[in-house]
């Protein structure tokens, strides 16, 4: 049933976010949060284990922020290959750099963990994975705001 149901997903994907950057962008993102969610997997502290799990909610949070810019970008501009439409140039910017936002926070929660194993201590680990997800949040803030808004009818105005 799952090959199904992801069959199904990979056809509304098509749908709703082409097959240009604005899915390369969400799917960089999904991958991204699948690295972060497969790091907590060796984590055997257990306190370490919940902060870092709250950071990966807060995150997981932020994927139908993602979807929804992609998909409006997609209405709006479409892109079925590699060239950035021009009139929303800052979207891609701000939504490549939530990617590569999410990868430093999924490194620094590894890095965190291995403080912990090593040290005992990961507070300062924890407290650069936060940071690190802010700045998640704020290229996602970012690139909501240079959306080009759209009017009553769909069009961009």
């Amino acid at each position: 049933m799952a090959l199904f149901a992801a069959a199904r997903q990979g056809r509304k994907d098509d749908a709703e976010l082409g097959m240009g950057v604005w899915r390369r962008a969400h799917d960089r993102f999904t991958r991204g949060l699948d690295r972060y969610h497969q790091m907590l997997e060796g984590v055997e502290d257990d306190a370490l284990y919940n902060e870092l799990a709250l950071v990966a909610n807060e995150l997981s949070g932020l994927l139908p922020r993602v979807r929804a810019v992609c998909v409006s970008a997609q209405k709006q501009l479409p892109s079925a290959g590699q060239d950035i439409p021009g009139g929303l140039t800052g979207v891609h910017r701000a939504l490549s750099r939530s990617g590569n936002s999410l990868a430093a926070t999924a490194e620094a929660a590894a890095m965190s963990r291995l403080e912990g194993e090593r040290w005992g201590i990961a507070s300062s680990g924890i407290e650069n994975v936060r940071r690190r997800a802010q700045l998640v949040e704020q290229d996602i803030a970012e690139a909501e705001r240079v959306l080009l808004p759209e009017q009553p009818n769909g069009s961009p105005v």
